[in-house]
């Protein structure tokens, strides 16, 4: 499948893709890839069943590794840096472990390659059970989805993907049906996937707890060139919590690195 993307044009000869989380869309790392683009041609995808990029059946991580290399193609591209933060992370990650050809580093914003096996579904049943018939208005969605999920940052990102429709009813801009069935698929992590020996940088928010002691062993044999580097005072979506210094780690990183 080939990704609705838009780019940010840069100096060519070192691409850069940027690939969103669980419920985001492109337009999520607007302001990161326009400073990302002093240096790099930058490019951020929506990924499947997301923003602009066709629904499919399936949120299997191995198709949306597939579609990144698609959309490579597609835009001509050899090789590229990939950025991922949480969903877009793991698809990262495991696109440079089967195709490292492909990939000239990686960059991992808070997700390990691991299994989590008690992710919390609060936040994709909130929005299962909400019923859109029933809602009068973005914010009447907001006193709704409030009373399960309570950090009201993580609310404000989920409804700007609520969008009205021509006849006033309202929809989702990802498809969630799909996201709830495929859920597990997106937390697990497939096994026997060996080690991918270029540049990669985790960049892992303090508060959070996506990135553990416990995961650094697996981080460290399947990513064995991995820089660690923990961002103080955020949590999740670090990378809009503290976005100047995300870009300033990234910046960093990729700065240190021949032309891809």
């Amino acid at each position: 499948m080939i990704l609705h993307h838009k780019h940010y044009p840069g100096p060519p000869g070192s691409p850069l893709l940027i690939l969103h989380g669980l419920y985001g869309n492109q337009g999520n790392w607007a302001p990161q890839a326009r400073e990302l683009a002093r240096d790099h041609d930058v490019f951020v995808l929506d990924a499947r069943n997301h923003g602009l990029s066709a629904w499919a059946p399936s949120l299997r991580l191995q198709d949306m590794a597939d579609d990144v290399t698609d959309t490579m193609d597609s835009l001509g591209l050899a090789r590229a840096h990939l950025l991922g933060h949480s969903m877009g992370g793991k698809t990262a990650m495991l696109l440079a472990l089967t195709r490292p050809q492909r990939v000239c580093s990686v960059c991992s914003v808070d997700i390990a390659p691991v299994v989590y096996p008690q992710a919390a579904t609060t936040v994709i049943d909130a929005l299962v059970d909400l019923d859109l018939a029933g809602i009068a208005s973005r914010s009447d969605a907001d006193r709704q989805l409030s009373a399960r999920i309570t950090e009201k940052s993580v609310r404000d990102f989920l409804l700007t993907n609520l969008l009205r429709t021509e006849s006033g009813a309202w929809r989702w801009r990802f498809n969630l049906p799909v996201l709830a069935a495929s859920f597990a698929e997106v937390t697990g992590w497939p096994d026997g996937l060996g080690a991918y020996a270029g540049p990669a940088l985790f960049i892992k928010g303090q508060r959070s707890d996506y990135i553990l002691p416990a995961h650094e062993p697996a981080l460290r044999a399947q990513f064995p060139q991995a820089r660690l580097e923990v961002v103080e005072e955020a949590g999740h979506w670090v990378h809009s919590e503290r976005a100047e210094t995300v870009v300033q780690l990234i910046r960093q990183f990729l700065g240190a690195l021949p032309a891809c």
